[in-house]
């Protein structure tokens, strides 16, 4: 048993917060009330003292790559895992670009399999096409059937609208979400950096243009609304993007929008700055479409955050910028990020925030996660708003590719709890 004594409890999806302690009892919470005497419980209990602390369920990834199988130089389940936990996740969804992709039942079925044995929950998005071509649609009663949550070719565009629009439908009738990452190759030239942008420019570079992303949230935003799908348009970078998805949610209340850490917080002047640490897709564009990320979120046409959390070894991301990978890690450093840009400014309460991180995914993609009630999953956070820390190399990630290192940034994880363990304790909260 857990007993975490004395923190101020904020519930998101009922919004209700105050002092009070949290007893829990094998993976389930089984009472939370102003004071639990410790004296009257039958049994070992391990007490955790929250005093001076924000508890809040543990946060939920529902967009996470953790290269296993296949780069695992990069990544692997367990360091995922352990990355996810010191940034305060206790659920993370697993992207399916691995190589093999997560197109069939048997790969899928041993991802979750080692996933599994995990201190935090880890589940995972299966492909829509097969390979991830674009071209032949995955069985997707099947892999529904062995566990998939989502189904996405996150890293790469569907292009063929026939062929979306029959995922869609056949999703539909699944009752499953679609994810898509929307960038259409014939307006990249250069992926990873804004087009027409001075970082471009200092590159030399034409890059990748803010249309390839507008274009094709525009016709899949149209092909929700005509089938009913549930969709999420990922990590959203521009303006006009979050204008289309404001509209369509209008006609289609299960359409959502992610937006990342560092789309809210960067722009293309990062990429000046730390070059190819700063290099993603779709890439960092102006400091316009930072302030209408942080409109949508504000007015909740983005009602998730998900870190896309890219790991890629330093010699990858040390060549020169057209041969480098895109992406950066960002599990460590998302929640911070977020009290920075969002909270800090005052654009959202802590309170009205955290929705975001916890019962908006958890929601959306089916997770039994997200909240704090008796007899909800015993997954909870702690951590202390107030403090800071300084972004140092020393990541549990196997990578260490952030534009935030050396940064100051408020709010510091202090224990991760998943399933009733403890996943993560920080070394100065004992």
């Amino acid at each position: 048993m857990l007993l975490i004594k004395d923190g101020f409890v904020i519930d998101p999806k009922t919004g209700a917060e105050g002092k009070r302690d949290i007893l829990t009892d094998g993976d389930r919470i089984v009472k939370i009330e102003p004071e639990i005497d410790e004296r009257d419980i039958e049994g070992g209990v391990h007490v955790i003292d929250a005093m001076g602390c924000m508890v809040t369920p543990g946060l939920v990834d529902t967009h996470s790559h953790f290269r296993d199988p296949g780069q695992t130089h990069k990544e692997d389940i367990h360091t995922g895992s352990l990355a996810a936990a010191k940034g305060g996740y206790t659920s993370i969804v697993m992207m399916a670009n691995t190589k093999p992709s997560i197109d069939s039942v048997p790969v899928l079925s041993d991802v979750l399999k080692r996933g599994s044995r995990e201190k935090i929950h880890l589940y995972s998005a299966a492909n829509v096409t097969l390979a991830m071509q674009g071209k032949e649609r995955t069985d997707f009663a099947a892999l529904k059937k062995a566990g998939a949550v989502v189904f996405t070719d996150d890293g790469k565009p569907i292009t063929d609208a026939s062929l979306l629009k029959d995922a869609m439908q056949a999703a539909k009738d699944l009752d499953m979400p679609i994810s898509l990452h929307e960038e259409d190759p014939s307006f990249v030239t250069n992926p990873g950096v804004n087009a027409g942008g001075k970082a471009a420019a200092s590159l030399g570079l034409t890059g990748a243009d803010r249309k390839a992303e507008i274009s094709l949230v525009e016709r899949d935003l149209n092909l929700a609304v005509e089938t009913g799908c549930k969709l999420c348009i990922q990590h959203i970078s521009a303006a006009e993007s979050v204008e289309l998805v404001r509209q369509a949610r209008k006609q289609n209340k299960d359409i959502h929008a992610e937006a990342t850490p560092h789309h809210f917080s960067l722009t293309e002047d990062a990429v000046l700055s730390h070059g190819t640490l700063a290099k993603v897709n779709p890439p960092l564009r102006l400091e316009s479409d930072r302030e209408a990320i942080l409109d949508g979120i504000a007015d909740g046409t983005i009602d998730i955050i998900a870190t896309d959390h890219a790991p890629h070894a330093k010699a990858e991301k040390a060549q020169e910028f057209t041969k480098a990978p895109s992406g950066m890690i960002g599990l460590e450093t998302a929640l911070s990020l977020a009290i920075a840009q969002i909270v800090r400014p005052g654009i959202l309460t802590l309170e009205k925030m955290l929705p975001l991180l916890t019962v908006n995914p958890a929601a959306f993609y089916g997770l039994p996660a997200g909240s704090l009630a008796v007899g909800a999953p015993a997954d909870l956070l702690v951590f202390d708003f107030g403090r800071s820390w300084t972004v140092s190399e020393h990541f549990a990630s196997k990578s260490q590719n952030s534009p935030f290192i050396g940064q100051s940034l408020p709010g510091v994880v202090l224990c991760t709890i998943a399933g009733g363990r403890i996943a993560y304790q920080n070394e100065d909260f004992r």
